[in-house]
C-alpha cells in the first residue's frame, strides 16, 4: 500500500531558511523565470505540497544584463493604459529591460507563480538588484542551477 506524504510546519520552517542566488547575465530571462517560479513553489522538492508554502528564497543579481533570444528585445511590446482617453502607452522589451529590469524579472516570475494568496508570500522570497551586490549574505545563498 502506498501511503502519500504531505509537507509539514517543520517542512515549511527548514524551507525557509534555505535561500539562492541566480547571476541572470549568465541565463535567459524565460528559462531563469520558470526555474526561479519552481524553486519559489518548492515543486523541486519530494514534499512539495500545493496548500504548504515549502519553496525556497530566491535572489537575482545582475538583473539588467539579462538576455533574450531572437528578435524579442525589439519585437515584443507591453502596453499600458492609464484609464485616461489617449492613455495608451507601450515600450519594447529593450526599453524596459533598459529602465527597469527588476520590476520586468519580477513580473515575469510572478505570472508562473500561484494566483492566490500562497502565491503572493512565495513572491515576497523573491529580490531581485540590477547590479553584481546583494544585502543578503547573512542568508548564506547557494548557486542554483539553471540547465541551458
Amino acid at each position: 500500500m502506498t501511503r502519500t506524504t504531505f509537507a509539514t510546519r517543520e517542512d515549511h520552517e527548514q524551507a525557509v531558511s534555505k535561500w539562492h542566488v541566480v547571476d541572470a547575465s549568465e541565463h535567459v530571462m524565460g528559462r531563469m523565470a520558470s526555474r526561479i517560479a519552481e524553486v519559489l513553489m518548492g515543486k523541486h522538492r519530494p514534499d512539495y505540497t500545493p496548500h504548504i508554502s515549502v519553496g525556497e528564497g530566491v535572489i537575482v543579481i545582475n538583473a539588467s544584463r539579462t538576455g533574450v533570444t531572437g528578435q524579442k528585445r525589439e519585437t515584443r511590446t507591453y502596453f499600458k493604459w492609464t484609464g485616461f482617453v489617449g492613455g495608451k502607452s507601450r515600450t519594447s522589451l529593450g526599453e524596459r529591460l533598459d529602465n527597469d529590469s527588476e520590476k520586468l524579472i519580477k513580473d515575469a516570475v510572478r505570472r508562473m507563480l500561484p494566483k492566490n494568496r500562497i502565491g503572493r508570500s512565495m513572491l515576497k522570497r523573491l529580490k531581485v538588484y540590477a547590479g553584481a551586490d546583494h544585502p543578503h549574505q547573512a542568508q548564506t545563498p547557494t548557486k542554483l542551477e539553471i540547465p541551458s
